[in-house]
């Protein structure tokens, strides 16, 4: 059984026109939205993949601490910045089959996309700093194709 996390970055902070997209940090509501989400789990996650872009990277390092997981082994993925679903497939389908619970920090709209691909499910809509659990019934990272939804969470919920 593998079980994958999505989580979308929490709120940005868009003040500074100056910084490129890739730069823009959290903002003070995404600080407290990613500690209050990941302090609320009993998550032990194998593993974190995050997307490079400050506010992605920074929500999993606040996961990270809070889950008690070591952030110096979280793995950047340029494939999760301004990517498609597809490209967010290809980064979980390479991972190392010895990890069953997998989080991976992303941006909208492909990780809703993902997550509605991933669970035949329409309409999915990740707000900022959003948790969706998805179980498959593989024992191979390559194998996934249709999971079980078991965690839809968010911050406003």
């Amino acid at each position: 059984m593998k079980k994958l996390f999505l989580v979308r970055h929490a709120k940005s902070d868009w003040e500074n026109p100056h910084l490129k997209d890739i730069e823009r940090p959290l903002n003070e509501r995404g600080y407290a939205n990613a500690n209050s989400m990941s302090y609320q789990r009993v998550i032990k996650p194998d593993l974190i993949i995050s997307s490079p872009a400050v506010r992605a990277f920074t929500t999993a390092l606040l996961f990270a601490r809070n889950l008690n997981h070591n952030a110096n082994t979280i793995i950047l993925k340029q494939e999760l910045y301004e990517s498609t679903v597809n490209d967010y497939v290809s980064v979980f389908s390479e991972i190392d089959n010895k990890y069953d619970t997998v989080m991976l920090f992303g941006h909208n709209p492909t990780i809703s996309d993902l997550v509605g691909q991933l669970t035949q499910s329409s309409h999915i809509l990740m707000p900022t700093c959003c948790i969706a659990g998805i179980n498959f019934d593989v024992k191979n990272w390559k194998e996934i194709k249709i999971g079980n939804l078991f965690l839809f969470d968010h911050p406003k919920k």
